[in-house]
């Protein structure tokens, strides 16, 4: 095979459509181990940035792209016609839900045609992006087929098609792009052989799988698994709450044993990409099969509520206190969905701007990390982070607590703030407890 001594010699050149959270950190590897890699992406301002040796997401260093820039084995570009130069097309482009919680794959059909417009025989295309076991083959798979009407390409012979599920955890620096595991999964065994080839020559390991499916399906029963414990642990906050119980102490005890048990802590609600999403993917295609998952969808209620709970809890909160939400002022101290990133996707703060405004409130965000909330598909605020000053959190009624940053100096807070609603333990775990704090 032509394509597979490429690879092997690494003269084959990768392609990777969208430049996000996932593919960045795939194309900058595959150019530190010399691969001459092209990077497509609809937003221009990303590549001009890249250009410029700009990193636009906190965790990847802009050293580290001003190096693959500067030797030109990464080459940013919104010219999707260039998909033809490249052996290699690697499509990370979300995967979100629409309105009624059913998968949109817009993204990825819409990346899937433009490429049938460019590709050639010989070259390898890899879904990255989490979805619905069978997509690859029931969705992508008639698209190349058909890349050039009456002249069929037959797949493992024309063209190569595989699906590996990203891994990336942001702002993990034990577990990097290139120190994840990559589970593949190739249409055919040809397939499999190439993208296992690709794949080997830039993570530490690599996971053969009987097929595209067994691949996209591994993805997500990783995040079920999280979906559904993390919901356990957050349905146990609310009960433990009521038995005036600490939970994070409970969870804490359980933890020193050391087998049969896996800690998870409950928060504000999900965030992030994965979790929140993937879930979804698989009981809606169940029901393609006349199965109902109860247990997803029962998970996915207990997580989706978390941040009308925490609302719940600002209103008893105040109250005890004399005063109501309507009219309060409140500060949410982080907006990523996690802590030290710069990742808003699906963050439950934004959900709890949305509901505390809509009590009444009048609602004001702090991140170190995120100056401003940029127009989202769900959410279109105005907002900018407000400093975090002793003259910033006099002013405010309530401070809620929503990603426990690293850097936030939880003392200050503490002594500044009038009350603070805690849902992630933050002022526990640095050893400050008052009455004015309320673990949420």
């Amino acid at each position: 095979m032509v394509l597979l001594k490429k690879i092997e010699d690494q003269t084959a050149k990768i392609g990777i459509i969208g430049l996000g959270y996932v593919g960045l950190p795939l194309g900058i590897e595959f150019a530190h181990k010399g691969f001459k890699v092209i990077g497509f992406d609809v937003d221009n301002s990303k590549v001009i940035d890249l250009l410029k040796g700009k990193s636009y997401i906190k965790h990847i260093p802009s050293k580290s792209i001003k190096v693959v820039i500067s030797n030109k084995n990464l080459e940013p570009t919104s010219d999707f016609s260039r998909i033809k130069e490249v052996d290699v097309i690697i499509i990370c482009v979300p995967t979100p839900l629409n309105k009624n919680r059913e998968p949109d794959l817009s993204y990825v059909e819409n990346t899937a045609m433009t490429i049938a417009k460019y590709m050639r025989k010989g070259q390898l295309i890899t879904l990255e992006s989490t979805t619905y076991p069978g997509t690859t083959d029931e969705l992508l798979l008639p698209i190349f087929e058909n890349a050039r009407g009456n002249e069929k390409f037959v797949v493992g012979k024309d063209f190569y098609l595989a699906f590996s599920p990203e891994r990336e955890d942001p702002n993990n620096p034990e577990f990097t792009t290139a120190k994840i595991p990559k589970v593949v999964g190739g249409y055919t065994k040809s397939c499999l052989k190439i993208a296992q080839a690709l794949y080997d020559k830039v993570i530490v390991r690599t996971v053969p799988v009987s097929s595209t499916r067994a691949a996209e399906a591994t993805k997500l029963l990783e995040n079920i698994f999280r979906s559904v414990n993390i919901a356990l642990v957050n349905e146990l906050k609310m009960v433990f709450n009521k038995m005036n119980i600490d939970v994070w102490e409970v969870i804490e005890a359980a933890s020193t044993k050391p087998f049969g048990y896996k800690a998870f802590y409950p928060g504000p609600g999900l965030g992030g990409h994965c979790i929140p999403i993937d879930p979804f993917y698989l009981t809606w295609k169940a029901r393609e099969y006349d199965i109902s998952t109860r247990f997803i969808e029962l998970a996915g209620e207990v997580n989706t509520f978390m941040p009308y709970y925490v609302v719940e809890n600002a209103i008893l909160f105040l109250n005890k206190y004399k005063k109501t939400l309507n009219n309060s002022k409140v500060l949410i101290l982080g907006a990523a969905y996690k802590k030290d990133v710069d990742d808003l996707r699906e963050s439950p703060t934004l959900k709890l701007i949305e509901l505390f405004r809509d009590l009444g409130a009048k609602v004001d965000y702090n991140d170190p990390y995120i100056a401003k909330l940029p127009k989202m598909r769900m959410y279109k605020y105005n907002m900018k982070s407000v400093p975090l000053n002793k003259a910033t959190l006099k002013k405010y009624d309530l401070v809620v607590i929503s990603t426990d940053h690293s850097n936030y100096d939880y003392k200050f807070i503490a002594n500044n703030a009038s009350l603070i609603l805690d849902t992630r333990n933050a002022m526990n775990r640095n050893g400050i407890f008052s009455k004015k704090i309320f673990k949420s």
